[in-house]
């Protein structure tokens, strides 16, 4: 009996075909590929093995464009959807301190600047989640693009879970016990850039991923960015150690190191009490390691979005954004 081969099969083909005919994709069969596992025409069995391979070979900055722009395309934007200043994915999750930097992010729009958010939750077990947390600030997540645009345009600020934003990468990604082991859709996901905003936060747990994301960025005409190894894989300057920060800034690719904020590391929270978030914003405690991480993270978004000219000027503007916040914006759990 014959079976004629499925369209799918010549993109597992071209990642598997062998130590020597094997490739990357190409930024357009990337595209390709992508838009039919978004539009459900690609089995199970060609969707574990189209992203193991993929993982193996690790992604390419095509690979990644090409994928992105899929996504994008699949997306119901709203029709009057709102002027985003700065992309911000929260996609790993936190283990050893809490998520201080969506204060950072409240601090911004506090300042100005709107802030759309978008990540995932619950993939990994241990982990808190942006979307589990917010709650203890009197927020809610959004539950669709629409939603989000109502939430920026009132405070500046929305964060939208990939499982509402797209269906398919969000199952995707819960694929990672089954797989056990993280998939493409990682970083694709954090490239997606809704609202095309002209400047993009990123963080990443595993180093050797940040070229790719700064490449991808050129490629996608992404006019600035910027990428950290944060604590936990998300976007949060660690204020113990130095940062690593590599941007991208109107095509040219720069990288610049931040000295650690602390001479003696801090214990890990054992206690992870996502209550605190909120009163740390209220100034009802204190929390050195807290403040500088959510300072720390504020000065390389400062300088990354141009509003400092070095590093000395940008925790100056942070640390005075933070010390001035409206304590009482931000209330007890909704």
């Amino acid at each position: 009996m014959f079976y004629e081969e499925h369209p799918f099969a010549e993109f597992v083909r071209i990642l598997g075909k062998g130590r020597k005919g094997s490739r990357g994709l190409t930024q357009d069969e990337a595209k390709t590929a992508f838009s039919m596992i978004l539009k459900d025409e690609v089995s199970p069995e060609q969707l574990g093995a189209f992203l193991m391979l993929m993982r193996v070979k690790e992604e390419t900055p095509e690979e990644v464009a090409g994928a992105v722009l899929a996504v994008k395309e699949s997306l119901s934007m709203p029709e009057s959807a709102p002027n985003v200043d700065l992309d911000w994915s929260s996609y790993a999750g936190k283990k050893r301190q809490l998520p201080w930097f969506i204060l950072s992010t409240l601090t911004l729009a506090e300042n100005g600047i709107t802030v759309f958010m978008h990540g995932a939750s619950g993939h990994t077990n241990g982990r808190v989640y942006t979307k589990n947390v917010l709650n203890n600030l009197g927020l809610e997540p959004s539950t669709s693009l629409e939603h989000a645009s109502k939430e920026l345009e009132k405070r500046r600020f929305a964060y939208l879970d990939i499982e509402h934003l797209s269906p398919k990468l969000h199952h995707i990604i819960e694929l990672r016990p089954l797989l056990g082991l993280r998939s493409p859709v990682h970083t694709i996901a954090r490239m997606v850039n809704p609202f095309n905003a002209p400047f993009v936060m990123q963080g990443i747990f595993h180093p050797g991923y940040q070229p790719t994301h700064q490449e991808a960025a050129i490629i996608l005409n992404q006019p600035h960015l910027a990428v950290i190894k944060g604590d936990g894989g998300e976007i949060e300057r660690n204020p113990d150690v130095e940062c690593l920060v590599q941007s991208v800034h109107n095509g040219e690719m720069s990288d610049e190191t931040w000295p650690a904020m602390f001479k003696r590391r801090h214990v890990k929270d054992e206690e992870m009490n996502p209550q605190r978030l909120g009163q740390l914003w209220r100034g009802e405690i204190e929390d050195e390691y807290a403040s500088a991480a959510v300072i720390g993270t504020l000065a390389i978004t400062l300088k990354m979005m141009g509003k400092a000219d070095n590093q000395q000027d940008a925790e100056t503007i942070a640390a005075d954004m933070w010390n001035n916040r409206a304590k009482d914006k931000y209330g007890a759990a909704a």
